[in-house]
């Protein structure tokens, strides 16, 4: 059985975000059970999926009036930084122990970072009208004067939260 399975709990009613997530957690369980044979071709299935993912995100905060360094964006930054010196330790020095503590901690991770960080982006999307297969915003009277520093939730904000949008912030297509 896998450290971490799909459930309604991590469901946050983005289904393009959902889907992913989905993946995410299926790839996660086939580094789990992969064999030694298996493992370093099974956790680069998962990095590779987790850049596209995490770009993905990104890429969606970006177009809504998120900050380019929000904490959101940056925790995606250093989850794939050790993902990939997981994959240069197992694939190039055969410490597959390593890859396999981190899918451990991995799954530890993920229920905090979907059930926080991702549910207050996915909230946000859905406040500003954010249709994330095209990319538009229905919304745009919803979206925020300011950039969002923090990781878009109540609790983590700070002050540069309020400071107003700079120039050339990332362009948002409005209909």
């Amino acid at each position: 059985m896998a450290a971490l399975e799909w459930s309604e709990a991590l469901a946050l009613d983005l289904p393009l975000m959902d889907d992913t997530h989905r993946e995410f957690v299926d790839l996660l369980a086939a580094v789990e059970a992969a064999d030694d044979a298996a493992l370093v071709a099974a956790w680069q299935a998962l990095v590779e999926h987790t850049e596209q993912h995490f770009g993905q995100e990104d890429a969606w905060m970006a177009a809504t009036r998120f900050a380019s360094g929000n904490c959101h964006a940056m925790q995606h930054e250093v989850v794939l930084q050790v993902m990939r010196e997981g994959t240069a330790r197992a694939a190039g020095q055969g410490e597959l122990q390593v890859v396999r503590a981190m899918a451990t901690e991995l799954a530890l991770w993920f229920p905090q970072h979907a059930q926080s960080m991702d549910a207050a982006l996915a909230l946000h999307l859905r406040r500003v009208g954010f249709d994330a297969a095209s990319g538009v915003v229905h919304a745009p009277d919803a979206l925020p004067e300011a950039l969002i520093h923090g990781c878009g939730g109540a609790s983590c904000s700070d002050e540069r939260s309020h400071a107003p949008v700079a120039a050339g912030a990332a362009e948002t297509t409005v209909v």
